[in-house]
């Protein structure tokens, strides 16, 4: 074995105890000078001296004349004298070249015993913080770069269930995931990368498994140590188990969504009770309101019918009775007419039928509505003046159900216009918004008005402004309905004493 002459290498003479203790405790690489120095070689008279044998265990140079450890093959550059033999220091003086320096056995001593003494400072500053660290219940872990577990406290072996053979050298995600590999971003946090990539303390709470596999939460905080030179030298970790107080939260949330749960079944079956009751009232009122409504124009053509009867019975019909008879068959016209609405309203309310998609225009089903009404409107001396769009194009929906909102809005507007003693005219006018492919259309009345109180409510079901006997206030809300399903809008704009507007607009393109 040579060494290089370059290398403050080292040989100790004398194999006995010391030597043994020397060599355990410097584990052969001891540079006390900073210069790269190094024990290379024992020398010792007894082969099987305790110093002999550890030397030869560690790889070093024995010799049993220490003479030979002259040669400058080996580049000692100093011996130390472990024996307190006076004839041995004497030979040594006498014989090393001027090139190999001695530390005296004396001198060595009392080096040592310092040495010791610090160690035994050292020993018991470690033994006192290891107790500290041990008595701590959070868990403290101290990692390295490579991602090695390098150091536990007892709390972490205790509460995980290993013990430190099964932890020391083990990488984290080894222990931690019981993987192979390092953990990623895609499946598992790394909190150690976090701290790398932001070179600041990360603090997160994750889930690891115990020696047993059993899935915990814990509450980490992760502090990276740097060297002087700006290198990450390690990690240390504290983690807290929250998994308890984890389960307890989970537990919690569990109960209350069973609350929850059990709550909303018990107010949906509030809520269908009291859907129920609204329903039969809703039912009573309109029942009520039908017999009430259908009742009266019935009353008066079953009084006409017997006026007329008893008439004809008397044979008292004349020229000047034909006449009565014809104003007669006009009011029972009237109250027919009104008996249907309040049918067709009825029936359109209560209907749920899919919609029957056509496309036609909307101005000829306008003329259709108004020759409907043409009796209505000559009875009660109404004027229809139109502005009608000359490119209207044509209108996808249900042709039937619009013309009911025609004929309630026009109706409505007819009896909104009874009893104003100036001019009734009812303007219909059409226009297409080509950038918003929508087509409005408004019915604009000169009655009265509407009072800013009830124009909220105007399209409620059985909401009605008119007295008793002209309607049951569905005619505005079936409308409102309809034009809702085919995919449009309905407004209205009201001022008292100068009429009602109400404006439909629906697209050009809808679904059923």
């Amino acid at each position: 074995m040579t060494h290089s002459p370059g290398r403050f290498n080292i040989a100790l003479l004398g194999g006995g105890d010391l030597c043994k203790e020397v060599l355990e405790k410097t584990l052969v690489h001891l540079e006390p000078t900073g210069l790269g120095g190094r024990i290379i070689a024992v020398a010792d008279p007894d082969p099987e001296s305790p110093g002999m044998r550890v030397a030869r265990q560690f790889g070093l140079i024995t010799e049993t004349d220490y003479h030979r450890l002259y040669s400058p093959e080996h580049g000692i550059r100093a011996f130390v004298l472990l024996t307190p033999s006076t004839a041995v220091l004497e030979d040594v003086l006498k014989t090393k070249p001027e090139s190999i320096r001695l530390l005296g056995h004396d001198m060595f001593i009392l080096f040592w015993g310092a040495l010791n003494a610090e160690q035994q400072k050292f020993r018991k500053r470690n033994e006192e913080i290891e107790t500290i660290l041990n008595s701590i219940q959070d868990f403290i872990l101290v990692i390295n770069t490579e991602m090695e577990i390098v150091e536990v406290n007892q709390a972490f072996l205790l509460q995980m269930g290993y013990s430190r053979d099964e932890v020391i050298g083990m990488k984290c995600h080894e222990v931690f995931q019981k993987i192979n590999r390092r953990c990623n971003r895609e499946t598992i946090l790394c909190p150690l990368n976090e701290v790398i990539r932001s070179r600041q303390p990360s603090q997160q709470v994750l889930t690891r498994l115990d020696q047993k596999g059993n899935r915990r939460y814990m509450e980490v905080t992760l502090f990276p140590v740097w060297e002087k030179n700006g290198e990450l030298s390690k990690f240390i970790e504290i983690s807290r188990d929250i998994t308890e107080r984890k389960n307890q939260e989970e537990e919690n949330t569990r109960r209350l969504e069973a609350m929850v749960e059990e709550r909303t079944q018990e107010l949906k079956k509030t809520h269908d009770k009291l859907l129920h009751q609204d329903k039969m009232a809703s039912l009573g009122k309109l029942s009520a309101s039908v017999v009430h409504e259908i009742n009266n124009p019935i009353s008066g053509i079953l009084n006409l019918t017997l006026l007329i009867k008893r008439m004809l019975e008397e044979n008292a019909v004349g020229p000047g009775e034909i006449g009565q008879f014809k104003q007669y068959l006009n009011l029972m016209e009237t109250e027919t007419r009104r008996v249907s609405r309040i049918i067709s309203n009825l029936l359109a309310f209560s209907r749920q039928s899919r919609v029957e998609v056509s496309q036609f225009d909307l101005h000829p089903l306008i003329e259709k509505t108004l020759l409907l009404n043409a009796n209505l409107l000559k009875l009660h001396s109404v004027k229809v003046e139109k502005d009608f769009e000359a490119e209207l194009p044509t209108f996808s929906g249900s042709e039937d159900q619009i013309q009911q909102v025609f004929m309630n809005l026009v109706s409505n507007a007819v009896e909104a216009m009874e009893g104003d003693g100036g001019r009734r005219v009812l303007r219909i006018r059409t226009r297409y918004m080509r950038e918003e492919d929508r087509i409005t259309l408004s019915f604009q009345d000169s009655g009265g008005g509407i009072s800013p109180e009830n124009l909220p409510n105007l399209f409620e079901p059985f909401f009605t402004t008119k007295t008793k006997g002209k309607g049951v206030g569905l005619g505005l809300s079936v409308a409102y309905g309809i034009v809702q399903m085919h995919g449009g809008a309905i407004q209205v704009q009201s001022k008292m004493g100068e009429g009602s507007t109400f404006t439909v607009e629906l697209p050009c393109k809808t679904t059923s």
